[in-house]
């Protein structure tokens, strides 16, 4: 690999508030594949810093490239994947897709029950959705667990609130 005119460098932040650095003088840093740097450091208070103790490794002046460098070596030394993959950006004007994160749900309108119902018909209505959901009766574990998840939530509240 030919060397370059000029050296660069990138900088990346770190969860301690200090600066790592990386250094190519011998070829540009490359996404696939990824290209190490030639030389980098870590534990630098300053961006100035950085760039000196980079310069200083590299032996010549270097010029400040996009952190994303950086960044995706720090990756690495982590083990992970130098560019982690992203959901595309949608183009303006279409819709994004649906959030996938878990909604809360009712735990009365998942027993089928109405809030003001009586203890006795909690658990009645509790034992009826477990029977028709457990897994053992052709339900799945995760229809079966979100319906003990709802019991025990009822209950929970029902005994907070006689505490009270």
């Amino acid at each position: 690999m030919s060397g370059l005119s000029r050296g660069v460098y990138a900088l990346a932040r770190t969860k301690r508030r200090r600066y790592i650095w990386c250094a190519w003088w011998t070829g540009e840093p490359t996404a696939k594949p990824f290209r190490p740097p030639d030389a980098w450091g870590g534990g630098a208070d300053t961006e100035e810093e950085a760039k000196v103790l980079a310069e200083r490794a590299a032996g010549m002046p270097l010029e400040l490239v996009d952190g994303h460098w950086a960044g995706a070596w720090k990756r690495i030394q982590a083990g992970m994947a130098p560019f982690p993959k992203r959901a595309p950006t949608p183009a303006p004007g279409e819709e994004r897709p649906a959030d996938t994160r878990a909604r809360p749900v009712d735990p009365y309108a998942l027993l089928g029950i109405h809030a003001t119902a009586t203890l006795d018909d909690v658990k009645a209505a509790f034992r009826k959705k477990a029977l028709e959901h457990h897994p053992d009766q052709g339900g799945t574990p995760t229809a079966f667990m979100a319906i003990k998840r709802a019991y025990d939530a009822i209950i929970k509240r029902r005994t907070r609130a006689r505490k009270r």
